[in-house]
């Protein structure tokens, strides 16, 4: 048995293709298609210094890590790792390997922390202390049954309040950022990001191709955005709120609900069976808002560092 470790050919629609039934199966709980793994490597920012290396066992993708630096931090120096096993194919040395890998360019790259995220079982957490990572962090896998589960009604508008979708916004997404970049600086993180790169994100979340506009909801309250939900799907049976936020000026009114409900709604009016999110285990108010819809929490993940050199 011959373990290899090498970097994804975006020119080869193979690999996409096997990359993403590695990553479906080691990581069912998102959504992940060979679109949008071809996606995150051509329009990486060229200061993550970014690599999605693979991992060959006799000739078989068996895993993947998304490698890079933040390049949004506010603290320089700070990376990412985290390798991605098909069940099926652990205890054979590919994670090792790939960690291994991903830890030497990341240091070459001037990477003080690596960030990665363990699964919560004690096989995972075991391999990762073992390698030198602490704990900091977890996170909740959650999962609602679309297709038999009960929604909630849409409730009435209060007057100055509409519903509209990110595909209504095509023309102009700025006000679509601006919500963006404060629901995700108010988020919990180990990271501190600098989101003031609008042109950034066009590339690498408006045109990501799993956004789904048509199923983004954005509230809008007298004109203004207040809130939104991000849609994201793979065209098929599975949808993934990619975030939920409410701007500080209009929290406490449940314009996040509303927005999840009416996205949830015609999301189930469109097809899609099952739908996913994950939240930051101390984000109560986003984990108590799921709950209320039925999501039910399917795996927790926890978030680990370890300091080089």
């Amino acid at each position: 048995m011959t373990v290899i470790v090498r970097d994804f050919r975006a020119h080869d629609a193979k690999d996409a293709q096997a990359v993403a039934r590695a990553r479906r199966a080691a990581i069912p709980f998102e959504v992940t298609t060979p679109a949008s793994i071809l996606f995150g490597v051509r329009t990486a920012n060229p200061a993550k210094k970014y690599r999605l290396l693979i991992a060959e066992i006799d000739g078989e993708i068996v895993g993947t890590a998304h490698v890079g630096m933040a390049y949004d931090s506010v603290e320089p120096g700070q990376s990412y790792a985290t390798p991605q096993i098909h069940p099926d194919h652990r205890g054979h040395g590919a994670g090792s390997l790939l960690l291994r890998t991903a830890e030497e360019h990341l240091a070459a790259e001037g990477a003080a922390n690596v960030y990665a995220w363990v699964m919560d079982t004690p096989e995972s957490r075991a391999f990762a202390e073992k390698r030198g990572y602490r704990p900091t962090r977890p996170a909740h896998f959650q999962r609602l049954d679309l297709a038999n589960g009960t929604l909630p009604p849409l409730p009435e508008l209060p007057a100055g309040v509409e519903l509209r979708t990110a595909a209504d916004f095509e023309a102009d997404p700025r006000p679509v950022f601006q919500a963006d970049a404060e629901a995700t600086s108010d988020e919990p993180s180990d990271i501190s990001m600098d989101f003031d790169d609008y042109d950034d994100w066009i590339r690498h979340t408006w045109n990501n191709p799993l956004l789904d506009r048509e199923l983004t909801t954005v509230v809008l309250v007298d004109g203004e955005v207040a809130a939104f939900t991000a849609a994201q799907s793979d065209g098929g049976t599975r949808y993934m709120s990619g975030m939920t936020g409410t701007l500080r000026a209009h929290r406490g009114r449940g314009f996040a609900k509303l927005a999840k409900t009416d996205s949830l709604r015609r999301a189930r009016a469109a097809g899609y069976t099952d739908a996913f999110t994950s939240n930051d285990a101390d984000n109560g108010p986003m984990l108590a808002i799921n709950k209320w819809f039925g999501y039910e929490i399917c795996a927790t993940e926890v978030r680990h560092v370890r300091t080089l050199g």
